[in-house]
């Protein structure tokens, strides 16, 4: 058995666990304790108390020794260096002209070591900051960046309750929350008024939600049928602080809703049908075959019974059937054709006949009569003869070379006799 005790840090952080060893120790007393940083001050915050290291597996540290009226005097010199340096690192800041919140500055107890504290929406390039921190200051500096709650736990604040935050207050861990508490605790979903100092959902959401999950459990569902002193009613609404439920009572044309403690109700075990899956009594209940198709109770019994002991009737009334959903098809067709034509007409009507354009060059053609015919005389023999025209019109010209080069040879020959 090894006896420890709880120690804080820093103001509202997380508590620690140090085996006390010799030293008779009682919430309040400043300690000096060894840190993964180095030896630093911590407060008791809770009292002495035994466990058993072997079962638990545990590995606590031990506290060095008690805190004295010098160590003390050191943390109170550490704080105002940290306000100095909070100054100058926001200059610093400024000058490199980074995107980034300066949030707090802390010392190590022994002064070897300042941790910078910021906020920022993405990564930030800050080792060009760093070297002319440690220039200035000259020992190690680390900088290091948190989150919105973290900021929100370091600076503290009055949160919406008008109450100093939880964070800033009691809380040493954060525990995740959700919107679906809100849901359960019948909270309005209106982001600023569940959200805290941080902007996130609020830290006290989680204290009431055990509760609330539990109690539900117990209490009737809302519209379920319950019995109540007053009769059989419909569950409206519910309160899950006081543990009541509102009931719906008829009482002849009227309603009326009335409180009662949940043990005044006791459950029929009936749940009232909903109007989207109700049906008449005369309906037939309607299944889902595997085969995908849908079909009634009593054709399934006509199915299953052979065709020699179907009787007459039943065969003629289904041939009937076929016949009038044969009939009803080709019906349908016929609609849809003349649906087809009608907007075939309706379109011609609003848009007109085509009309057809001639080219103004072009010569026009004889008339197709009936000497035409007889002569042999179309459209193609006003194309044949442009043709012949055109072929004859460059022998014409080639002839016309040809004389004159000839009379030319003609002359010089007769020049040389």
């Amino acid at each position: 058995m090894v006896t420890i005790v709880g120690v804080q840090f820093q103001k509202n952080g997380k508590i620690y666990n140090y085996e006390t060893g010799s030293f008779d120790l009682r919430p309040g007393d400043y300690i000096i304790c060894d840190t993964s940083h180095g030896p630093d001050l911590g407060q008791v915050v809770i009292g002495s108390r035994q466990i058993d290291t072997e079962e638990s597996g545990i590995q606590l540290k031990k506290v060095i020794r008690a805190a004295t009226e010098k160590d003390l005097q050191i943390s109170s010199e550490n704080r105002n260096k940290e306000r100095e340096a909070f100054s100058v690192c926001q200059k610093k800041i400024a000058e490199h002209k980074l995107d980034m919140k300066l949030v707090s500055v802390e010392y190590s107890f022994d002064n070897s070591k300042a941790m910078f504290y910021f906020t920022a929406n993405g990564r930030v390039d800050f080792r060009s900051l760093v070297k002319d921190l440690a220039a200035a200051f000259k020992m190690r500096i680390e900088l290091r960046q948190i989150g919105v709650r973290d900021e929100a736990r370091m600076i503290g604040g009055l949160g919406p309750c008008g109450r100093q935050i939880c964070c800033g207050a009691f809380l040493d861990e954060f525990q995740p929350v959700s919107i679906k508490m809100a849901k359960e605790q019948n909270l309005s979903l209106n982001p600023t008024k569940i959200s805290g100092v941080c902007g996130r959902l609020m830290c006290c959401l989680k204290y009431e939600q055990e509760h609330y999950e539990q109690t539900r459990k117990i209490m009737p569902r809302i519209g379920r049928e319950v019995k109540t002193p007053d009769g059989t009613g419909t569950v409206s609404d519910l309160n899950i602080v006081k543990e009541t439920v509102f009931v719906r009572i008829a009482n002849g044309d009227t309603s009326e809703i009335k409180e009662y403690p949940l043990e005044e109700i006791e459950k029929t075990g009936a749940v009232p049908s909903k109007p989207d899956n109700s049906c008449s009594e005369n309906e037939e209940n309607i299944t889902l075959n595997p085969e995908n198709t849908i079909s009634s109770g009593k054709d399934e019994e006509r199915e299953s019974q052979p065709a020699g002991e179907r009787s007459n009737g039943e065969l003629r009334k289904n041939s009937t059937e076929k016949g009038t959903m044969d009939s009803g098809s080709r019906r349908n067709e016929r609609n849809q054709g003349k649906e087809r034509e009608q907007r075939h007409q309706e379109r011609q009507n609003r848009l007109g006949k085509p009309v057809l354009r001639e080219n103004p060059n072009r010569t026009k053609p004889e008339q197709n009569t009936d000497a035409g015919k007889k002569s042999g005389k179309t459209d193609n023999y006003r194309k044949d003869s442009s043709e012949k025209k055109t072929e004859n019109k460059p022998a014409e010209k080639n002839t016309g070379k040809s004389s004159s080069w000839s009379e030319a040879v003609r002359k010089a020959m007769e020049s040389i006799q």
